[in-house]
């Protein structure tokens, strides 16, 4: 009669290189952050991969690789695909 799901989420920051996920909201306070993510595609609903996790975070969205630090990626969360 049901079939089980499950969602798995977490902030940026706890995503391993090559995971993919789909970005569901922002604990981002600073306007001006939240304009220049989302001129560059980081919106809600944007797919994103993580393409380098040390020294620094870079996630690719789209062809656009962004590098982030470790502050925003723990504000950014995302549903793992």
């Amino acid at each position: 009669m049901f079939t089980p799901f499950s969602v798995t989420g977490s902030s940026l920051d706890l995503l391993k290189t090559g995971d993919r996920g789909i970005v569901k909201f922002c604990k981002i306070q600073d306007k001006t952050i939240i304009k220049k993510f989302s001129s560059l595609g980081l919106t809600t609903g944007t797919t994103i991969t993580v393409e380098q996790h040390f020294p620094t975070l870079i996630v690719k969205v789209g062809s656009i690789l962004l590098e982030i630090d470790k502050e925003l990626a723990r504000a950014i969360y995302v549903r793992i695909i």
